[in-house]
């Protein structure tokens, strides 16, 4: 059993909720849209090793691997266009 917990939600609904938001912007031309929008998913885990394995496992269906970005975080990251989505583990100390 893994020691990581991968933070996801409702997936259909998030795409349906992506599908109305492009239908909204698209309607509405003078609505402002963020220049670098992202989201994404958290690994919670209390070690930095099972950081890294939760977010290789989540990394992996992206095609990416997870990257080191020091003092016990990790993360992947692929855009489409302007927008990220991203897999990210915070260690416990950091998390709000």
């Amino acid at each position: 059993m893994p020691e990581y917990v991968i933070r996801s939600g409702d997936r259909a609904a998030f795409i349906a909720g992506l599908r109305e938001l492009a239908d909204f912007l698209t309607a509405n031309p003078a609505v402002f849209v963020p220049s670098h929008p992202s989201f994404g998913v958290i690994v919670d885990a209390s070690d930095a090793d099972s950081r890294r394995d939760g977010t290789e496992h989540a990394a992996a269906p992206l095609g990416l691997q997870a990257e080191d970005l020091g003092e016990g975080y990790y993360g992947a990251r692929l855009s489409f266009g302007p927008i990220t989505y991203g897999v990210i583990a915070v260690p416990p100390e950091d998390r709000q």
